[in-house]
């Protein structure tokens, strides 16, 4: 098997670097590394793992293997974006799409169960949705930065369809 080595080596430097400027020397602390670094360290290699097991060891038998494999590659993913941009808040719909990965796998290489697209479709959906909300929640968030701004700015769109509305009515 040909491992292109740069195909490897050349992500991880992108994250170190990435890391580097956002934190600055902390990086070089082990504690730093295991603190900031854990999911690429332990729960990533563990679902590259179940994905290498079916796809090259057992020559595409044991179709199970790809549920697992694909929650810990996904949920690995998420937690090392949130590690490193402290948004947790913002991520966590990220594991419910893990299992949406994982079903997906299963479903795509094993057979094509149709019942499968039910859950599948509910997770994903309900995923992408309670990014959306709270991708929408924490950009509001930094961008009024206070409760009375979005109040004022709902009071004032209030004013103006009930003002629009007297108008249309005369």
């Amino acid at each position: 098997m040909n491992i292109n080595r740069s195909a490897f080596i050349g992500p991880i430097l992108i994250v170190f670097g990435i890391f580097l400027f956002l934190k600055g020397d902390v990086l070089f602390h082990t504690s730093s590394i295991f603190k900031y670094f854990w999911p690429t360290l332990f729960v990533i290699p563990l679902g590259v793992f179940f994905q290498w097991l079916y796809f090259f060891v057992l020559n595409r038998r044991g179709v199970g293997l790809l549920v697992p494999g694909g929650i810990l590659l996904t949920a690995g993913i998420v937690s090392q974006i949130a590690m490193l941009l402290d948004s947790w808040g913002t991520m966590w719909p990220g594991f419910i799409f893990a299992v949406v990965v994982g079903l997906f796998q299963l479903y795509w290489f094993g057979g094509r169960n149709k019942w499968l697209l039910i859950p599948i479709n509910i997770l994903g959906v309900l995923s992408l949705l309670f990014f959306a909300v709270f991708s929408i929640g924490a950009f509001f968030g930094s961008l009024f930065g206070s409760q009375p701004i979005i109040a004022g700015a709902l009071i004032f769109a209030g004013l103006v369809i009930m003002f629009m509305r007297r108008n249309h009515s005369l």
